[in-house]
């Protein structure tokens, strides 16, 4: 809750006029708690959960001919039925984990100094935090992923995330529930080291998990606007890795590609890449040739 009762004492204590956004945000939060605050990522996640994947099914069942050759798996096909099952999988998740978690843990929040006060942090405030905690996440992530792809890691709790060999975008937060709960730390860690604002960390849960359900789309889509983030692996990096399935050694990294390459965790996926593209270029070759021949 904001410690002002008015925009002119917020205005004094600032010593300056409310920009645009700052008035937004004093007129929605004066009255309102940090804890209801905090709580607007439950509805976030809802949201995201439920809506972001419906644009993969619509390409899917509805423009089906357009983005086929886009598909990474063109063979792979689910009835709306398997779909809807895997949302109801993922929403009896969020009821049991997911929203309880989100309630019970505000006072880490606090603790680590997640404000809601004014100012608003600039643009460039909230890009440089937004990418700090993009690495360190994507750094952490790494190596518990790499953790759950060990014998009993994979045996006892990630292959439930595995059971999509071609993965949807719906199924990106379908996991066994102890996997919710663990990669829990990595998403907290960069907000703990490097707080900012609630509109921040808002910002932070948003796009964490809109990636993550493009990065299990099973489309490489050429106008997804992440193709020009130096680094990022995206759905075709990320699909091999559900391709190869609990013997992958391969592709473990959430978000970029940069500690697979170093730790080497990426061989299988650049040399089938390697094979495919010498394959492309003999088939292409002996079709130059048998137009060649016909002429």
């Amino acid at each position: 809750m904001l410690p002002y009762t008015s925009i002119h004492e917020a205005e004094a204590a600032l010593g300056r006029g409310l920009t645009a956004a700052e008035t937004l945000w004093f007129n929605y939060s004066a009255n309102k708690s940090d804890y209801f605050l905090y709580c607007h990522n439950i509805i976030f996640l809802f949201l995201i959960f439920s809506l972001v994947p419906l644009y993969y099914l619509i390409l899917e069942f509805f423009f089906r001919n357009s983005v086929q050759p886009y598909k990474i798996q063109p063979k792979f096909k689910l009835s709306l039925s398997d779909y809807f099952n895997c949302y109801k999988s993922v929403m009896r998740m969020f009821v049991i984990v997911v929203g309880p978690l989100q309630l019970l843990s505000y006072p880490s929040i606090k603790m680590i100094g997640i404000r809601t006060s004014l100012p608003l942090p600039s643009v460039w405030e909230i890009l440089a935090q937004l990418t700090m905690y993009f690495m360190i996440e994507d750094y952490t992530n790494y190596w518990i992923h790499r953790f759950l792809h060990c014998k009993w890691g994979y045996e006892k709790i990630h292959k439930v995330h595995h059971e999509y060999t071609a993965p949807i975008g719906f199924a990106a937060p379908y996991a066994h529930w102890a996997e919710v709960l663990i990669l829990g730390i990595p998403a907290f860690l960069g907000p703990s080291l490097v707080p900012g604002h609630m509109i921040t960390f808002w910002l932070w849960i948003a796009l964490r998990q809109i990636e993550a359900i493009e990065t299990h789309s099973g489309f490489d889509l050429p106008w997804t606007p992440t193709k020009y983030i130096p680094f990022y692996g995206g759905s075709d990096y990320h699909d091999y890795h559900h391709y190869v399935g609990g013997l992958s050694q391969s592709n473990f990294a959430s978000v970029f590609t940069y500690c697979d390459y170093i730790y080497g965790t990426d061989k299988g996926y650049r040399y089938q890449k390697k094979v495919l593209q010498q394959f492309d270029r003999i088939l292409c070759s002996c079709c130059s040739a048998t137009r060649w021949i016909g002429k």
